[in-house]
């Protein structure tokens, strides 16, 4: 076979070869492996994006701590809380002692009374007749008595003649002692009788307003019953009256017994009240985490009703020596974090950085939250979006 011959046929043997993907890859990736340039040239775009996200600064919103002083400030709140106005001895429910009809009422709902004013007055008719009857059986026993008593002399004076039997004279004496007895038992009748029919009319057992009226005229009253039935009217006593407000149990360092607070009623916002803190129930609301408190109102007025609605602030001590020439520490409160376990930090940028700082508050004043122990007043505080970490680079926007 001649030379070109050979060459065609090599030729058209090649033309028939089929060369497989996988081969022809792993060539390739072969031939990348040898060749360390195609490295370099995939590896230095990725290390230069990298850097560049390393070295990017987190843009982050700020605002500044301020320095004041507490003289400026007043008496600004340590806390605050939203609650209700109640009567310091709750609600008196006054019920009939006695059965009977209710007759009239003597007051109205709203009607301001003293201790010892009537209420209500109940049909009286039946204890009277009872009073009476009582006072007469008690005459006709005192005439019996002096009846008696009239005999035993007589009998005395026979007997000492001789003329009377002695088993007779007892019989006298016996007499005279059971009549006796009779008086005594009908003076306690009469006394019941005369509170029986002290007990229709119905008194305050205290000053305060009366709140409801439980019943109508004509209606029966009877004592006691079922869950308050016999009750006929509910008088709240309003010279002491108090509010209750829940407190978060990480809030609880900021409340003391006898600490001075501030009452707002909702119903005036104008209108602000001294009061003192004078009980912290011995259970905390599990489902609530919240610790009931009751501060009592120093001079309560008729603007002031029973389960009001009204803001409660607690008061920070007064210093000793004064507080012209104190400082407080205020931020922002969009400023202020907390923690799930309540504790409070603030991100502070110092040199371009973002540092963690925990601090401790002392209630609002305004719009900002006063801070007693973590910052110095000069830093910038970020109020936006908090950083990813402590420590990462950030940059301030205007």
């Amino acid at each position: 076979m001649s030379l070109s011959s050979e060459e065609k046929l090599r030729a058209d043997l090649a033309a028939l070869r089929v060369e497989r993907p996988a081969e022809s890859a792993e060539k390739k990736g072969r031939a990348r492996r040898r060749n360390p340039l195609v490295w370099l040239a995939v590896a230095t775009p990725v290390a230069l994006g990298i850097g560049a996200i390393a070295l990017r600064a987190t843009p982050v919103t700020v605002a500044p701590a301020t320095l004041t002083d507490t003289a400026a400030l007043g008496d600004a709140p340590v806390l605050t809380g939203s609650g209700y106005i109640v009567p310091g001895d709750k609600v008196v429910a006054i019920g009939a002692r006695v059965p009977g009809r209710v007759e009239r009422y003597l007051v109205d709902d709203g009607s301001i009374v003293k201790a010892g004013d009537a209420l209500v007055q109940l049909d009286d008719r039946e204890y009277r007749a009872a009073l009476d009857r009582t006072r007469a059986q008690l005459e006709v026993a005192r005439a019996n008595l002096r009846l008696a008593e009239s005999e035993l002399a007589r009998g005395t004076e026979l007997a000492n003649a001789h003329y009377l039997a002695a088993s007779e004279l007892d019989i006298r004496r016996n007499k005279v002692e059971v009549n006796r007895a009779t008086i005594h038992e009908l003076e306690a009748a009469l006394a019941q009788a005369e509170v029986s029919l002290e007990y229709t009319i119905l008194r305050a057992p205290t000053d305060g307003v009366v709140l409801a009226k439980l019943k109508e005229a004509g209606e029966i009253a009877v004592p006691g019953g079922f869950a308050g039935s016999g009750d006929l009217v509910r008088l709240a006593n309003l010279h002491d009256l108090r509010a209750e407000v829940d407190v978060n149990e990480s809030d609880l360092s900021q409340v003391r017994l006898h600490q001075r607070a501030q009452v707002t009623p909702d119903s005036d916002p104008n209108a602000h009240y001294a009061a003192e803190v004078v009980k912290l129930y011995p259970q905390v609301d599990r489902q609530k985490g919240t610790l009931k408190v009751e501060v009592r109102i120093l001079e309560p007025d008729g603007k002031l009703l029973p389960d009001m609605s009204a803001r409660v602030a607690f008061l920070p001590d007064v210093p000793a020596g004064g507080s012209a020439n104190r400082q407080a520490i205020l931020v922002p409160a969009a400023a202020l974090r907390r923690e799930n376990d309540g504790r409070s930090y603030v991100w502070v940028v110092d040199d371009g950085r973002a540092r963690r700082s925990d601090v401790e508050t002392a209630g609002l004043v305004g719009d900002r939250v006063r801070i007693t122990r973590g910052l110095k007043g000069d830093e910038k505080l970020v109020v936006g979006t908090p950083p990813a970490r402590d420590g990462v680079r950030v940059s301030v926007v205007p």
